[in-house]
Formats: structure tokens, C-alpha cells, sequence
């Protein structure tokens, strides 16, 4: 029934599905179906902001490929820990990124799983940013310290005031946390263990 399921969490409609080689390592691992229906959700969300700072901040150089990675993969930790798929916990950061490295993926990709919670350490990168950016305001939770990191990047790279730049990404992540219901609701039908 749990394979049935993830299944289900992976190719349900609703919601853009995550790269091949990710659903072949869930579906290796026996992700439990909430964590790859939540997977799918960040994703969305980091789908959808990559093709705005493509359109909207050209001068922004950023490996849009890796950021996709990291949202589909970010959590893959939560497979080692469990229980922190329905409660608080931070373990699954540095285990997600260990569980990657074993399973063949590089480290340079395997960073995202625990970058996306430490987002003021020094080695962090643009990309690193927009995958906690898409793992917050997926469900609408919005995160200032974060988002000011976001806007100086984004200025720096176009040359623009920082408070433009917020007024444009404050309204984009409006957009996109208005559909967070949508995506809790995906979430939500799947269980966190079969």
C-alpha cells in the first residue's frame, strides 16, 4: 500500500512533477508519500521562481537547474527521520545531504539538503537562498531575514535600489503564496507513513 501511495504523491495531477532521477530515488528508498507530495509542492514554488528572476533580473547569474534539484531534494533527510514530518527537528538537514552523497549525487548538489535551513552561513549561495525561499513561501510563510538576502542579491546583480527589488519580490511572493492553500491541500492527502 505505502508504494501505492508514493506513487500516487508523485504522479497525481495538480502540481508539476519532480526531475526522473528524484522520483527514481524516492521511489528506491520508500519515501513516505507525504514527503514526496511535499517534495512536488517546493518544487512548484521553486519552478515558479526561477522564471521570474529569469525574466525579471537577467543580469542575475544562477544555475536554475541546481535550484530545481535542491527544492525536489531538500527534505530527502526526513526519509532517515520521520518524525520530523509532522513536528520540529533539524536532523534530517545533515542527514538528507549524507544520504545523497551515498546514494551517488554529487556533493555541490547534495549541499541543498542542509543549506535550506541555514541560510545565513557564509558559503551560501544564491541558489542555496532561493530553495529556502520556495521551502517558506509555499505555504505562504513568509520570512524577512531571508527575503532581504534575496533582495540584495537580486539589486547587486542589476544595479537596482534594494527597496525596487523588494517591491517586486514582495509582490511575486504574494502571487505565489496566494496558491498555498492548493498546496497544503495536496500535501495534506497524503499520509506521513503508510
Amino acid at each position: 500500500m505505502s508504494r501505492i501511495l508514493l506513487q500516487h504523491a508523485l504522479t497525481d495531477p495538480g502540481l508539476r512533477t519532480l526531475p526522473t532521477r528524484v522520483e527514481d530515488l524516492l521511489r528506491n528508498l520508500a519515501a513516505p508519500p507525504r514527503l514526496a507530495a511535499h517534495l512536488r509542492a517546493v518544487h512548484e514554488v521553486a519552478c515558479e521562481l526561477v522564471d521570474w528572476v529569469d525574466s525579471h533580473y537577467r543580469g542575475l547569474l544562477f544555475d536554475r537547474d541546481a535550484v530545481l534539484f535542491g527544492a525536489a531534494t531538500h527534505d530527502i533527510g526526513k526519509i532517515l527521520h520521520p518524525d520530523e514530518l509532522s513536528g520540529p527537528g533539524s536532523a534530517h538537514e545533515q542527514a538528507g545531504y549524507e544520504l545523497l552523497v551515498a546514494q551517488g549525487f554529487a556533493e555541490e548538489s547534495a549541499r541543498f539538503a542542509w543549506t535550506h535551513g541555514s541560510w545565513t552561513a557564509p558559503e551560501v549561495r544564491m541558489e542555496d537562498l532561493l530553495v529556502s525561499l520556495a521551502d517558506k513561501v509555499w505555504k505562504a510563510k513568509r520570512v524577512p531575514e531571508l527575503e532581504e538576502l534575496v533582495v540584495r542579491h537580486l539589486a547587486v546583480a542589476e544595479g537596482q535600489e534594494s527597496w525596487q527589488v523588494f517591491m517586486a519580490l514582495d509582490d511575486e511572493l504574494d502571487r505565489i503564496a496566494a496558491g498555498a492553500d492548493r498546496r497544503l491541500a495536496f500535501q495534506a492527502r497524503y499520509p506521513v507513513s503508510a
